[in-house]
């Protein structure tokens, strides 16, 4: 059958139209299968979210076998204490506080420090005894004739105190010296003797000056007291006089040396050719050497060559020639150290 054309131009737009809402139609169902795909996207980001995760689960699972323990702990724990059975509460013994044991401090330091001496390693010498200002009067008896020439002064004897001999006069022989002082002086018969003994020595050859004569009571007190400083007591007794038993107070002694002044009042002296004159010619004139070698058992004082005592030429020339001292002489006790 023939279509006339008009229809069949109507059943072309029908087509056309047709295909349209067909293609519309696929359209429309993938926008819905797209907001089906997103919605079930959505669907499943809900449920994983709303899930718990596997550390969620085990965090919780650690929660409620806590909370389990926890219950049956609180449960069980009055049926324990129903066990046990009551015992009556018995007063609390206060246990006593041992007292806390002081806290030592340390000493305050003084408010003011004295100064510290430095240190030696040199031994200390300890402080020598403060020399007598005279000697002990139970060991010492006071002489009764101070005036004799042969007058025995020792550490045995001593002169009165203060003595002071009457004829003190200044001698004529040279000292060590030139000032005008007390030690130039000796007793007259002693001066007149000793200017001949020097005359005698220089007419030998032998020159000699003078180093001390007469030395008063308070001359022999600081003498001493210095040699007692120096070398203490005990070593300064054994060559210089307690104030009072010094034969040099008496004024019939005189410490003498060389020409050239070597070996002033020093063991050195003994091995001159001054000291062996005197040796050999001191007794000519009235002198004896006072305290001579090996013999300070028997004076109390060591050897000295340069100490002279005037005792008259009678008897020096006994005491001299026979070796002995002026105590041996007089047939007086020993002297001891």
């Amino acid at each position: 059958m023939k279509i006339s054309l008009p229809l069949a131009s109507v059943l072309a737009a029908a087509l056309m139209l047709s295909g349209c809402g067909t293609q519309a139609n696929n359209e429309a169902g993938s926008d819905k299968q797209e907001t089906t795909q997103e919605s079930q996207k959505k669907a499943e980001s809900v449920e994983k979210n709303a899930s718990p995760s596997n550390e969620e689960k085990e965090d919780t699972g650690k929660q409620g076998i806590e909370k389990e323990e926890t219950v049956k702990e609180a449960v069980e724990a009055p049926k324990e204490e129903e066990k046990k059975p009551s015992v009556p509460e018995t007063p609390a013994v206060e246990k006593k506080q041992e007292p806390a044991e002081p806290k030592k401090e340390a000493p305050s330091a003084p408010a003011s420090k004295p100064a510290e001496k430095p240190k030696s390693n040199a031994p200390v010498k300890p402080a020598a005894p403060a020399a007598p200002a005279s000697p002990p009067k139970e060991d010492i008896k006071v002489t009764a004739q101070p005036n004799a020439i042969p007058v025995l002064i020792n550490k045995q004897n001593k002169l009165p105190d203060n003595y002071t001999p009457a004829d003190l006069v200044y001698t004529n022989v040279p000292f060590i010296f030139a000032e005008k002082l007390e030690k130039k002086k000796m007793r007259k018969e002693a001066s007149d003797a000793l200017s001949r003994l020097f005359a005698g020595a220089k007419a030998d050859n032998i020159q000699l000056l003078g180093v001390s004569a007469y030395r008063s009571y308070a001359t022999q007190t600081a003498l001493f007291d210095a040699y007692v400083k120096k070398d203490g007591y005990e070593k300064a007794s054994t060559y210089s006089a307690v104030p009072g038993t010094s034969e040099h107070q008496t004024g019939l002694s005189i410490d003498v040396t060389g020409g050239n002044g070597s070996c002033p009042a020093e063991s050195c002296f003994g091995a001159t050719k001054e000291a062996k004159w005197l040796k050999a010619h001191a007794a000519e004139y009235g002198f004896i050497i006072r305290y001579p070698e090996g013999k300070s058992a028997i004076t109390g004082y060591k050897y000295e060559p340069w100490h002279l005592r005037y005792v008259g030429k009678s008897m020096a020339s006994e005491i001299m020639s026979r070796g002995i001292t002026l105590e041996e002489y007089l047939n007086a006790v020993p002297v001891s150290k």
